[in-house]
This record gives C-alpha cells, structure tokens and sequence, in this order.
C-alpha cells in the first residue's frame, strides 16, 4: 500500500504530537505496515493455524474459527494506519481485539488449563517495540486482566486448588515485557550513540544522510520543497590555534546551545564535524529559511564565546517542489557559504 502525500507528510512531521501511547517516532514505525514485522506476524498466524488445526480433537473447532477474525482484524488495520492521524489508536484496537479474542478462545477450551493462555504474551512481545513504556504497562495491564477473567472468571476453584494455572502465565507476560522493554531501551540507546555528536549532542551526518532520504521520498510525494541552511564558524582554526582545543570545544557546544534554543522544536540540526552545521527545513521557502538562518547568525554574535567573539557565515538552498536531493542542495548551500566567506563572512547568501 503506498500512502497519499498528507499521510507521508504526517509520518516524517517530527512536530507530530507525542501521546501516552507512542512518540513521533514510534508513530513513524506503526505507519510503515510492510516489511519485517508484518512478515514476521504472518509466519506467527500461519504457525498457530497449524498447531490450531492439529489440535482440533483435543481442543475442538472454537479457537481455529477465531483466529481468521483476528486475522481479518489486524488487515483492516494495517490498511487504516496508512491513512489516519493517530494510527496507534488502530493499532492498539487491533491488538486490544486480538488479546480479547485469545481470552475468550481460553475460557471455551478450559479456562485455567487451556494452552492458548500463553499466547496472550505472543501480542506483549509486538506491543514492546510499538508503545511507549506507558502504552506497554497499560497493554500488560490489559493482558493480566483477561488472564484473571479466563482463569478466575471460568473456574476459580480450580485456579485456588492449582494457583500456578494463574501465576505461570502473569510471569511469562511479566517477563516478556520486562526484558523486551530493556533490550529495546537498550537498542535505542545504541542507535543514538551512533547518530548523535558525543561533543554537542546534536545528530551527525550519519544521521543526516538518513535523515535526507526520508525527506526526498516526503519531498516527491508530497510536492512541498526542503530548505537547507548550512553554517560555518569564521576563523573558528585561530581560535584553536590561539586559545587550545578545550577553548574551541567550549565554543562549539555553545554555538550548539544558541543554535537549540534559537530553532523550533521541529527544525532538525546537525554537525557535520569540526565547525561545521546544517539545519534541513521541510517545506520551507526561500525567504522563510533565509530568515531562520539570519536568526542563527545573529544568535551567534549576540555575545562573547569563551571569551572570544565569535560570528558564522551561512549559505541557504532551497529545492523545487518534489525535487529534493540532499547531496545537490547541500552543495548548492556550501557554494553560497563560499560565497558569503568571500564577501566578508559574518552574513547569509542565499544560492541562485
């Protein structure tokens, strides 16, 4: 399925509104529906089908006739989240369904002792990397409450006489959300070890290059232009030269400072290494990212760095409409910051 403009716009918007289930780019994931994850959720449908299938006699014909529904659930979802704004309110309906589904499936194949119990922590295991840790406790909440309605709710005196019927399931949930939740916090943690400029805490350029194929493929789609406002310290090699490289790392953490509290909370920054930094700007005109990187230069100068005053020069692109390149605008806005060194630096040349 390949979404309209408004809904790949909305996808990469960063300004998009974080909630309690999920943030900006936890929002992203959920609306790209194909690849991996849903591969993989197909192969975990068509391996339950199978068991479920085989397991008739024993368990009888219900749990094999709920699981198209679950099926047909998760389809109609994948086809809303492209499309609507808050695609984890899809999701979480879907997977809300499917646990609700699996519960009533237990209490018709024996409650306590039905083995579909333990595939309520099959769904805890997709909510990990789908909610925010919020989003995941309300799921884990939802999920042990189920478990207690399918065990208690259908023979409570057989949970009593055997309570491992009960406490068996709550910790393979517990568990799974637990050490999941930690190994993604930890993945994420790796990924922006690899993205952000330990000096300035600001992305890098592997970040910008990724960065900047999600804006040409938002750029085509959408029809809006991408801005590109690059910056270059002026004579930022003497003051290493004359002052140490403690000095010249003061400097560049706080030119990172004025330049976060200068952007808006949705305009992304980066250094490329040494005194150079970029800002893309998604649909943005010429004048409005002239005028942004104006504000950057003035913030700048505004006042002494280390003891040393300290100015920037800028060079600003501006692609078509539904024709961003990353590598072409920043090399048409490294020939306007040439340009506005040759002049005298301490300005911002907008490229042809």
């Amino acid at each position: 399925m390949t979404p309209n403009a408004g809904t790949a716009a909305l996808a990469l918007d960063p300004a998009a509104d974080d909630t309690w289930l999920v943030d900006h780019a936890i929002r992203a994931r959920l609306q790209e529906v194909g690849g991996r994850p849903r591969t993989a959720r197909h192969v975990a449908f068509v391996l339950e089908l199978v068991v479920l299938a085989v397991c008739v006699p024993e368990l009888g014909w219900w749990p094999l006739a709920t699981l198209p529904v679950v099926v047909a659930a998760f389809m109609v979802a994948d086809r809303l989240m492209g499309r609507v704004e808050h695609a984890e309110l899809v999701y979480a309906a879907g997977w809300s369904f499917a646990q609700v589904a699996l519960a009533v499936g237990a209490v018709a194949t024996g409650g306590p002792d039905s083995p579909l119990l333990m595939w309520l922590g099959i769904a805890v295991a997709t909510g990990v990397g789908r909610f925010t840790p919020r989003g995941l406790t309300a799921a884990v909440a939802l999920t042990i409450a189920l478990l207690l309605a399918a065990t208690l709710g259908a023979d409570a005196q057989r949970v009593l006489d055997a309570p491992y019927l009960l406490a068996f399931p709550i910790s393979l949930v517990a568990g799974i959300a637990l050490v999941g939740s930690a190994l993604m916090r930890s993945e994420v943690q790796h990924r922006a070890d690899a993205i952000v400029d330990p000096l300035t805490q600001m992305l890098n350029r592997k970040a910008l290059a990724a960065r900047g194929r999600e804006l040409q493929w938002q750029s085509e789609v959408s029809g809006r232009p991408v801005g590109v406002v690059l910056g270059d310290l002026d004579h930022f090699k003497a003051i290493n030269d004359r002052e140490g490289h403690l000095a010249g790392d003061a400097v560049l953490r706080e030119i990172a400072y004025r330049w976060r509290t200068t952007l808006r909370a949705y305009d992304l920054a980066y250094r490329l290494g040494g005194e150079e930094f970029v800002v893309l700007l998604p649909g943005a005109t010429e004048d409005e990212a002239q005028d942004l990187a104006e504000k950057l230069r003035r913030a700048v100068a505004a006042e002494p760095i280390a003891g040393q005053q300290v100015t920037m020069s800028f060079g600003v692109a501006v692609s078509g409409a539904g024709g961003f390149d990353v590598d072409t605008q920043y090399r048409r806005a490294d020939d306007a910051l040439y340009e506005a060194k040759r002049l005298g630096r301490d300005r911002v040349v907008v490229s042809d």
